[in-house]
């Protein structure tokens, strides 16, 4: 994770954080920023009208991650912006960096701390069917994890099991069940001991992962990460700032799922819900 080099200073008042995803999973992202800087201005963004990314082509997901982020920021003036989707980070981060002057954080598998912890020397890695298959995460495979057995598994139901949960509907127990008898039951998968939750919406499912999962490992994810670096990028916050409030959801098309969520999101601290006409 980086940010753009050429920053030209923070907004007068509290610092403004746009936090960007398809859908609800970049909330696991959002929440570990507002825990550690309380001070500054959060606003979440779903691109719901083009959800779900992981079924879309690099050049598909490139030209409407670009579309929809240049809308957001000439409306809202973020002084950061953080790509809290993996698909869209291991595809668009680059495009993105390019026409915005201000920093960008994208958001990665977690590769590299979960190779130096694991004991086993076996990692398992959950993601979108085009996170696990993108050539950037086999480079991250390559440069960090080079004598690690990592058994990958595609697991969109999982995106979805997440989108259920913040609506307020039961779990899907099944479908994650399936998921893990897949990471596990496949080639070395009975000696996973550290599985990377390689898309935002997975940590939202930590709980129900850890319960279905046949033995007991360590999940890694991105979201502390980010937080920190956001926090470096802002600098020192004032002790004196008061807390900046409730948050604003913004989303790309009103929808039934999106009235389900109030409540969801209501959870993490936000309590406006707009949307954006594209």
């Amino acid at each position: 994770m980086s940010d753009s080099s050429n920053h030209t200073g923070l907004s007068i008042g509290p610092p403004h954080v746009l936090v960007f995803d398809s859908g609800v999973g970049g909330l696991s992202v959002f929440q570990e920023i507002a825990a550690l800087r309380p001070d500054i201005r959060l606003t979440y963004a779903a691109d719901n009208a083009a959800f779900p990314y992981g079924t879309k082509t690099e050049s598909e997901l490139v030209a409407r991650v670009s579309s929809v982020i240049r809308v957001l920021t000439d409306r809202l003036q973020p002084d950061i912006l953080v790509i809290a989707c993996n698909t869209a980070s291991t595809t668009a981060l680059d495009a993105v960096r390019q026409f915005l002057s201000i920093p960008v954080i994208g958001v990665v598998p977690a590769i590299k701390p979960a190779a130096a912890s694991s004991r086993a020397r076996a990692i398992g890695l959950l993601g979108t069917n085009g996170t696990v298959a993108s050539s950037y995460t086999r480079a991250l495979i390559a440069q960090f994890a080079g004598d690690c057995r990592v058994v990958t598994c595609g697991a969109p139901e999982l995106v979805e099991a997440a989108e259920r949960k913040i609506q307020g509907m039961p779990s899907d127990i099944p479908a994650i069940r399936t998921v893990l008898a897949r990471l596990f039951g496949a080639p070395y998968g009975d000696k996973i001991d550290t599985v990377v939750l390689g898309c935002t919406h997975f940590p939202l499912l930590r709980d129900e992962l850890a319960q279905a999962a046949p033995h007991p490992v360590a999940w890694m994810d991105s979201g502390a990460a980010i937080a920190r670096r956001v926090d470096t990028i802002l600098g020192p916050a004032d002790p004196s700032a008061p807390r900046s409030g409730n948050a604003q959801a913004l989303f790309t098309a009103e929808t039934p799922a999106v009235a389900r969520m109030r409540a969801g999101l209501e959870s993490f601290g936000i309590t406006g819900i707009g949307f954006l006409q594209l």
